[in-house]
């Protein structure tokens, strides 16, 4: 059994590009351990959410101690933080990597190195971690060990020459792995002092006992009992709980320096706890807090709206609880002409985006509505002052701006050296320059790009991966305000504006924008008894229109025979009344057609 010395502590993360096996080696991790009874066992332990399991990725962060007897006699507890692989979710990765001493690299045998394993590396990098390369999936036909090893000396720099080669499918390397992170990975530092303090790295929300806050202890110790202090929220609160995770919840007695767990403290309102914060004692405070991790912007805004207004105060909690354990979600209410109250909120990308759609549709059983996500742009206006506008309904007026700035993002894309003409013709699509062309080996290339963020935030994975056979990666980051000729396109239905479908483009883009939302609107507004003009617009100039026909009755089918200007009487009636319905008559948008467009893409 462990008795608490800090010299057989170790603290790793496990960093990877998406599928590349992340999940499979903690699996066989946790097996090795004996954490998990094997009866117990499936695929993907860690990998509690259903989200996660059906589209095979990581979303959250999870902690888990593993304790292993080694060969030199000694037991060791083994503080393990699971991370997620998408570019959406590198901020994931930041925090569980502040929980660290040692990283380990996992690299497919067959794909190599990956654009986003090149992002997380450098975050590694960044907080001196030591790192440990590994070559997942050595069992498969195709794998090309020595080709992937002089990647990873050549594009990230690393020394490979005891690389642990492994297969978690089939368990083999899994001890190396095990043995080399006891060797490699150095143990916690001494404490400096016995002041308490811990990092919160996540929290999630228990319905029954509260907030829990998952945390590493630094120096100090937290028992049942003691009173604790939030450093950024200066909130107290007493611990009801202390334990750890092996997967499962399961209390202890005390939590000391270098270990990682969770403490419980009826703490009942989310806004109590910041990820990144600081937990120290009320006896001895901390001066400073610790260096958390940098607070993350969203660069993707969008709305979030109940389809029944009366669900609106359900969907406000359900959006609070899910900022709990996912502090780089941002919520501010927001109502609109067209779908009534709401939420805007701010996202990393697209599939954090889709993520906390589908969770709060899972998790919370709400009905709910996005509209289209944008990105923020800076207006400065002629007399000099500054605006942030996320939404196309803050726009000013255009005569009192000077210039609108746009972000840029710098973007790593890793391909095969055949898709290079397809993807340079992606990136001319979306506004891209191509700043250098890098080969990493024989058959693979590496480009960097400059984007704007809002050609890339919508649809720019998905066209990479259907022209690159799903061969090509890409992980990007922000790089500056740039000045462009950024518009508002507004959607006009009857002459009547509908702010639901107005967005900002870039002035080359605008037309056929509007073209495809006028075609996708006339698809799916109900015919009118009179005609009804879609119109989509920049200022007072009409660059797109379609019609939707009126629904025709045939006033002369009574009139056989007899002379013609009975039916002329009857069309002129017609026409007349038609005149009147146009003037007074309404079009009812449908809920769905708000989706509908939504998905209308250029």
């Amino acid at each position: 059994m462990f008795s608490y010395d800090r010299r057989y502590i170790r603290n790793f993360s496990i960093i990877a590009h998406i599928d590349h096996g992340k999940s499979t080696i903690a699996d066989r991790l946790l097996e090795l351990t004996e954490t998990i009874a094997q009866r117990d066992m499936q695929e993907q332990v860690l990998d509690a959410m259903d989200l996660e399991r059906e589209r095979g990725i990581t979303i959250k962060a999870h902690p888990v101690t593993m304790y292993y007897r080694a060969d030199d006699g000694h037991t060791y507890q083994i503080n393990f933080i699971d991370t997620p692989g998408h570019v959406d979710f590198s901020y994931e990765v930041s925090r569980s990597l502040a929980a660290c001493e040692g990283a380990l690299l996992v690299i497919d045998a067959v794909q190599g190195v990956q654009a986003q394993s090149l992002a997380n590396v450098h975050l590694a990098l960044d907080r001196n971690l030591e790192i440990v390369p590994i070559i997942n999936k050595i069992d498969l036909p195709s794998a090309d060990v020595e080709s992937v090893k002089q990647q990873i000396e050549d594009v990230i720099g690393l020394d490979t020459s005891n690389a642990v080669l492994c297969s978690a499918k089939q368990g083999i390397g899994i001890k190396e792995i095990i043995e080399r992170i006891l060797y490699s990975v150095p143990p916690p530092q001494d404490p400096v002092d016995d002041i308490t303090r811990a990092l919160v790295f996540d929290s999630r929300y228990d319905p029954y006992r509260g907030v829990m806050v998952y945390v590493r202890i630094f120096s100090g110790e937290i028992t049942k009992k003691t009173v604790i202090q939030m450093m950024a929220t200066n909130k107290t609160f007493e611990v009801l709980e202390v334990g750890i995770f092996s997967p499962e919840e399961r209390p202890t007695e005390t939590l000391r320096p270098g270990e990682v767990g969770y403490i419980l403290a009826n703490i009942k309102n989310t806004s109590d706890v910041k990820i990144g914060d600081t937990i120290t004692s009320t006896k001895k405070p901390a001066t400073e807090p610790l260096p958390g991790f940098r607070t993350i912007s969203p660069v993707v805004y969008a709305g979030i709206y109940p389809v029944d207004s009366s669900e609106f105060e359900s969907l406000r909690d359900a959006l609070n609880k899910l900022r709990l354990n996912d502090a780089a979600l941002h919520v501010e209410q927001e109502s609109s002409t067209a779908l009534g109250f709401g939420f805007r909120c701010g996202f990393l990308g697209l599939l954090h985006l889709e993520i906390i759609f589908e969770r709060v549709q899972r998790e919370f059983n709400l009905d709910i509505i996005t509209t289209a996500p944008s990105v923020v742009y800076k207006i400065t206006f002629t007399d000099g002052k500054e605006l942030s506008v996320d939404n196309a309904a803050h726009y000013p007026d255009p005569t009192l701006i000077e210039y609108i700035e746009e972000p840029w993002v710098k973007c790593h894309i890793m391909a095969p050296s055949e898709y290079l003409g397809v993807i340079m013709s992606l990136g001319m699509e979306k506004r891209g320059e191509l700043m250098k062309t890098e080969t990493m080996d024989s058959k693979r290339l590496l480009l960097t790009y400059r984007f704007p963020l809002n050609e890339i935030v919508t649809d720019f994975n998905d066209k990479l991966k259907s022209v690159t056979r799903g061969y090509g990666s890409f992980d990007y980051e922000f790089e500056k305000y740039e000045i462009g000729d950024i518009c508002k396109l507004e959607i006009r239905v009857n002459e009547e504006q509908v702010d639901a479908f107005s967005c900002l483009v870039h002035r080359t883009k605008a037309e056929a924008k509007g073209r495809a939302i006028c075609k996708k609107l006339v698809e799916v507004i109900p015919m009118q008894q009179f005609k009804v003009p879609v119109q989509a617009a920049i200022g007072s100039k009409i660059i797109a229109r379609e019609t939707i026909r009126a629904i025709t009755k045939n006033v002369t089918a009574k009139c056989y025979g007899g002379d013609i200007t009975r039916k002329r009487k009857l069309w002129e009636k017609q026409k007349e009344g038609k005149k009147r319905m146009k003037e007074i008559g309404k079009v009812n948008i449908p809920q769905s057609a708000f989706m509908e467009v939504l998905k209308a893409s250029e």
